[in-house]
């Protein structure tokens, strides 16, 4: 793999938008340790097979892809990664509903409550 394809990957990695980037740098402010990065990643289960994870962590695991994102750091592990590639993360806060939101291009289907995704 050459370095143009390596850059090419990580830019294609998560993208962070910049309310999301706000509402994760305030929780990681309250919890008043720096330290902490946002690890983003894929597990079996859910209705439709695949279930996000979203969690601060402090680790740093062999193959990480690592992403800045105005001081706040995105992490995916190695296995999450192609299931994650232009993947966005939005924070919405309406009367309606409040939280994180995964627009995920690689997902081909997913369940009613919007959990999961195969």
């Amino acid at each position: 793999m050459s370095v143009s394809d390596e850059k090419t990957t990580v830019s294609d990695g998560i993208i962070l938008s910049d309310a999301a980037a706000a509402k994760v740098k305030a929780l990681l402010d309250q919890e008043g340790r720096d330290d902490l990065a946002l690890r983003v990643a894929v597990q079996p289960g859910g209705c439709s097979g695949l279930r996000y994870q979203l969690f601060f962590d402090e680790r740093s695991l062999d193959g990480d892809v690592v992403k800045d994102f105005g001081g706040v750091k995105v992490v995916t592990d190695r296995m999450s990664a192609p299931y994650l590639g232009g993947a966005s993360i939005d924070f919405v806060d309406t009367i309606e509903k409040q939280g994180f939101t995964i627009d995920n291009p690689n997902a081909t289907g997913s369940c009613a409550c919007g959990d999961s995704f195969s």
